[in-house]
Formats: C-alpha cells, structure tokens, sequence
C-alpha cells in the first residue's frame, strides 16, 4: 500500500529562507503569519493529510461515488467523516477573511496545504479546492447580501461550492453555451440547461452546495459577450439563513472516469433553478476567470502533488527491491542481490523526479505569493506588478506542471516494474489521477495558446519583458560568484534560448499565425524549464547561505546543491531541443490534408 509523508520542512525552507516571508508583514495577514505560526499550521496541516486524508485515497479509488435513485450522491466509506475534521480544524478557511469565519493567514500558506492534501488525497480535496476558488469569486463579484448570506457558510465548511461552465456540445468555447436565464419580477432568474464534468455537483458532504453557473439571459449578444454568472444554490436560503425548499438542480448522472472515483463528477441538470445574478448583466466571464484563475493554481499543484507522492512511494521501494547487482561491484554482498536504487537508471528516475519537485515547489509558493500581492499589495505598483506575473505564468504553471506531473508519475511506476502495473502498490492510481489534471481548467494546448497568443503580447508585452529583465539581472548580479556558476551560466544559456524563442514569435507569427500554433506548446515548455532553473538558482543561493552558517544542515544543503546541479546538467538543456521545435515553424505540422490522416 503507498504511504505518504508531507514535505513540511521543505515548504518552510522555501519560505523563509528562499523567498523569506518575513518581508511581507505590511501585507495583510502575514504579520500574524510568524515562522513558528507557520511551522505550526503546516506541521498539524501534515499530520492531519497522513493520518486522516491519505488512509481514503485506495478506499476512495475503489468505491467511488454513488449515484441513489433520488438522485442523490453517497461519498466513499470516510469521506463525510473526514469532510467534518476538515471543516472543524477550520483548514477549509485557512486564508478566508476573518469577517467571514476565516483564519486570515496569507493565500501562500493555503496553497502549500493545498499540495500536502492534494497529494494525501486528490479525489477528496477537489471538494474543498473548488468551494475556495467559488469563495473569492463571489467575495470579489457578489453583492453584500449574497457575501452575507453565502461566505461564512462557505468559510466554516457548512457548504459547498463548485462551477458550472462546460455544456455536452461546448468546452473550451464558451460563447457557445446554450443555458438560459430567465429574468423574474423579483430580480431573481429561473435557469434551465444542463452542465456536465462538474466536480462535487451533488454529494453528502455537505447540508448544501453553492452552484457558480454561467448562462446567458433571454435577448443577450451572442458568444462570449452575453455571459452572465448566477449563483444557484442547491437549496435555496431563507432571511434567517435557514435552509429552505429544493431548488431546481438536480444531479442527472455520475461520470464514469479514469481516475479521481471518490470525486462526483456530475452531469447537473437545471430545470427552472432559481437563482440570482452575480456581478453585472453579460459580465460573467471576468468573475468566473477570477475563479478559473483559483483552479489553475491550484491544479498546477495536483501535478507538483501527486509527482511528490509518486516519488516517495518510488524511493521506498527502490531502497527494498532486490534485484540485479551494482555495476561497480556487488553493495550488498551477503544478499543474493543489491537495491535496485544503486542503477544509473533508477537514479536517473529517481533525480528527475525530485529535482522538478523541489523546483515546481518553488515555482507554485513564489507564484501564490504573487497572487497575495495582488490581492493585499500596499500600492498601486506593486499589486500591477504582481498581477503581470500572475497573468502571464498561470498558463504556464498550469500547463508545464501537469505535464510533467503525469510524465513522472508514469516514471515512478516504472521503478515497480510490474508491481507499478497492478493495484497492490498504488502507483497506477497516481497516474490515473494525474491525467486529468492535463485536461481540465483549460487543457494544455489551450494554456499554451493562450500563453502566446494573449499573454506574451498583453500591455505592449510588459510582463513578459519585466520577467527577462528580472532574470537577467539576477544573472549578473551572481555572474562573479564561483559558487553560483553551476546554477548561473546554464540558466543564462536557458534564458537566451527563451528570447530567441520569443522574438522568432515576433517576427513570424503576425504574418502566418500557423507558426504561434504550431510552437506554442514547446515554447509553454521552454518557459516552464527555464522558470524551473530560475527557482533552481535561488533555491541554491539560499542553501549555500545556510550551509555556510553551519546549524547541523550542511549535508542536507548539500543534497539540495547536487539535486539543483542535475537539473542544470541533466533537464535544463532540452530548452536547446524547444527552440529548435519552434523555429522549425508550421509547414511539416500543417502540411498534409485532413483525408490523408
């Protein structure tokens, strides 16, 4: 059976001695976010995900969800049960306002639960993590009676929330959706269509669930210009906050899936559902972005999570399984056979796999800080900074991390052998799971699109140029350390193929857009490694300044300056093989006619 143990220290690592935190107290909620805070949450936040969450992982996976003839929902055996210890350890507000219920503590330290759960348990998590991305769109977007009525319920885990926006006949292409909304004499709105891959759309979790659905209302422009956002609760609300009739909603079916069986994946029904406008009259898509946004980050965790626990469970046995001897001579003479961990080709797996973890931590954390500046930044400039970066590495992020977080769960089953193929051991379950994450909040194709196609070019392209001005800056600012030139020089190699990248972009896409197609999910890539070794450089120079302080952790830094050198040597340099992906241009990827495939 797999096991999982949470990387608290190296969470605290990256926050305080990486991009240390405590820089932060004049942002609202890190003041209170002290490192002994900090290590306390996170130290409980672990413990609670091994010893509660991961033991449901294998049940969950088993038994699935339940569809009951009423058309409700029944969760694996545990999962209510743990739902309630979720909401009662106040872990669903852990960065929620305090004026809703919420801890208050800083969006980073959430998100970094966010992974440890995530990796305990995704099909369980998905519940919590999209009733805290429906948190802030209407903490941003509803009016004061809908907060009122909705967030403290949210914040303390008495309800649920979710988002409703993919219909059987579009996914991506949301200007084709065909729910209506119908407007009523008391400024309410009855909604009739039907919703499909919704995660947790109806379970016994909770005593009710918060649908954010977008529709269009009777007479609305067409596409994505007549998009509105509703929220429609399963049960509707009474003045007093009592829970009042069944609402109009209705779970038609349950997704028969790959992975995630203990999450509902529902095709929801609205029938006359009564609901009530959020935000603005064909202003949906701006409020439920801000949720998407939520999403992305958070399923660019679920691939840093389920790589992490993948490659703990693949350490473990590698450090058991016998088999074959070391190729420099027999480690373990007195047995019949030696550890497959002494193999090149194990530790190749093996070193893969962490070296993106430590680094994607790093990319998710520093991202999440971010993300707390937009929303809490002192000024003006430091919030617009803060959200350039957010906006052009979310794709990116969400993409890059995915990709690679499935790659390396398929590595680590193939450190099983066999044993990775069948059930016993777990890893098959980790690369079912993981390939969602690849698909859903915009599938990867459509981040890296939208990452060359609206991202790179937004505001004159000043994020993008603010981004190659950090990096090279931080480049020479570290050029004359001797100790930081195998983490510097090889970034700066990495950094120069990425523009050349970009600018190939400038001068050949306006003219034949096939050519921004055809290389936008290698230059997604490109960006993702180089974004990794940027991570890679500062997590280096943080571990060769504690090393130098002494405290006991010399050998563990060192672990730390090893694994970043592999990713420098070893998985940085594909940016070479990216780039010439992308000047190869669209001619040989366009060139043959649909009837010849």
């Amino acid at each position: 059976m797999p096991t999982y143990k949470a990387p608290v220290d190296e969470a605290l690592f990256l926050l305080n001695d990486v991009f240390h935190i405590e820089r932060y107290g004049n942002v609202p909620g890190f003041a209170e976010a002290t490192p002994d805070t900090v290590a306390a949450v996170l130290s409980e936040g672990g413990k609670f995900v091994e010893q509660v969450l991961q033991p449901l992982n294998r049940i969950g996976d088993i038994e699935g969800c339940k569809r009951n003839p009423d058309a409700s929902v029944t969760t694996p055996k545990g999962f209510k049960e743990a739902y309630h210890s979720l909401a009662e350890g106040g872990w669903i507000g852990l960065a929620m306002e305090p004026e809703y219920g919420g801890q208050g503590l800083p969006h980073t330290i959430a998100i970094v639960m966010n992974e440890f759960m995530t990796s305990a348990n995704m099909a369980f998590t998905m519940y919590s993590g999209l009733t805290q991305g429906a948190y802030v769109a209407l903490r941003m977007h509803g009016n004061d009676e809908q907060k009122k009525t909705y967030l403290p319920r949210i914040a303390s885990g008495e309800w649920a929330a979710t988002m409703n926006l993919t219909e059987p006949h579009c996914g991506t292409d949301l200007g084709m959706l065909r729910t209506k909304a119908v407007p009523q004499p008391d400024g309410s709105y009855k909604l009739t269509g039907t919703k499909i891959f919704i995660s947790g759309g109806e379970h016994d979790l909770t005593s009710n669930i918060i649908h954010l659905v977008i529709a269009r209302i009777e007479g609305a422009p067409a596409g994505t210009k007549g998009i509105s956002l509703f929220v429609v609760p399963k049960f509707l609300v009474n003045k007093d906050g009592s829970l009042g009739a069944s609402n109009g909603v209705s779970c038609g079916s349950i997704e028969e899936k790959m992975g995630i069986h203990g999450n509902s994946t529902c095709v929801m029904n609205y029938d006359n559902a009564t609901g009530w406008l959020v935000g603005e009259e064909n202003r949906g898509l701006p409020a439920m972005f801000t949720m998407m946004n939520e999403a992305r980050l958070g399923v660019g965790v679920q691939g840093l999570a389920l790589s992490e626990v993948a490659y703990q469970n693949a350490v473990t046995y590698a450090k058991e399984r016998l088999q074959g001897r070391s190729l420099t001579g027999a480690k373990n003479p007195d047995k019949p056979a030696d550890p497959i961990i002494v193999h090149p080709d194990i530790r190749r797996i093996l070193m893969t796999i962490r070296a993106f973890n430590e680094a994607a931590r790093a990319f998710v954390v520093w991202t999440a800080l971010q993300g707390d500046l937009v929303m809490k930044g002192e000024d003006e400039k430091s919030r617009q900074v803060a959200d350039d970066y957010m906006g052009l590495m979310t794709p990116v992020l969400k993409g890059y991390l995915t990709d690679m977080g499935f790659q390396n769960t398929v590595l680590a089953q193939q450190v099983f052998g066999g044993h990775g193929y069948i059930a016993e051991h777990g890893m098959e379950q980790f690369v079912r799971d993981a390939r969602i994450a690849m698909i859903y909040e915009g599938a990867n194709g459509i981040q890296a699109l939208d990452l060359v196609g609206r991202k790179l070019g937004k505001d004159g392209g000043r994020a993008a140029m603010a981004y190659f001005a950090e990096l090279t800056g931080y480049i020479k600012a570290h050029a004359n350390d001797e100790a930081m030139k195998p983490y510097v020089k090889p970034l700066e190699t990495a950094l120069a193929d990425l523009q050349k990248a970009t600018m190939w972009f400038m001068q050949n896409a306006m003219k034949k857009p096939d050519n921004a197609g055809a290389g936008s999910y290698d230059y997604m890539h490109l960006f993702g490694l180089v974004q990794l070794g940027y991570m890679w450089a500062q997590i280096a120079k943080a571990a060769l300044e504690k090393k130098s302080k002494g405290n006991g952790v010399a050998a563990e830094m060192e672990t730390k300056l090893m694994t970043g050198r592999f990713f420098m040597e070893r998985m940085l340099p594909e940016t070479t093989t990216h780039l010439a992906r992308i000047q190869s241009g669209a001619d040989t990827v366009m060139a043959l006619p649909a009837e010849a495939f």
